[in-house]
């Protein structure tokens, strides 16, 4: 019979992601843990749901702020039920529909731009004369 937790190198072996990782994330409260006598950390097996929604949001480009938001969304003191997992996704829908369409515009304009060479500026959509769009702050401002 399984074990009720895991250790900290059980619990990142099984999750397939670091230890530092599974900190980092309790720090910032995406995962949580509970301490052994001797201050060990002890991962319940729920919390492994947690890393594979944290770990596929990090995939799809989702903020650690945007996981954060989210994960708040679920029920406090016990394991997300399926209910639970499937409202969340729900309020996601719109966010990953919008996300997978600027990354398809942005997937049609690199292959523009790239078929091009951009040897035509006048039509170039990143060309950007003389940094005109740096009054506008730091970072990209013409890709999605």
């Amino acid at each position: 019979m399984a074990r009720p937790t895991l250790t900290i190198s059980e619990f990142a072996a099984r999750a397939g992601v670091t230890a530092s990782a599974l900190r980092f994330w309790e720090r910032r409260g995406l995962i949580a843990s509970v301490r052994t006598s001797g201050n060990q950390r002890r991962f319940a097996r729920d919390q492994l749901r947690r890393v594979a929604f944290i770990r596929s949001a990090q995939t799809v480009g989702l903020s650690l702020t945007e996981i954060t938001a989210a994960l708040a969304t679920l029920p406090p003191g016990r394991a997300p039920s399926p209910h639970d997992w499937t409202t969340l996704s729900r309020r996601w829908l719109d966010r990953i529909d919008h996300r997978i369409a600027l990354l398809q515009a942005l997937r049609d304009d690199l292959a523009d731009c790239i078929g091009c060479g951009c040897l035509s500026f006048d039509k170039c959509a990143l060309y950007n004369e003389e940094d005109r769009l740096g009054a506008d702050g730091p970072g990209a401002r013409l890709l999605p």
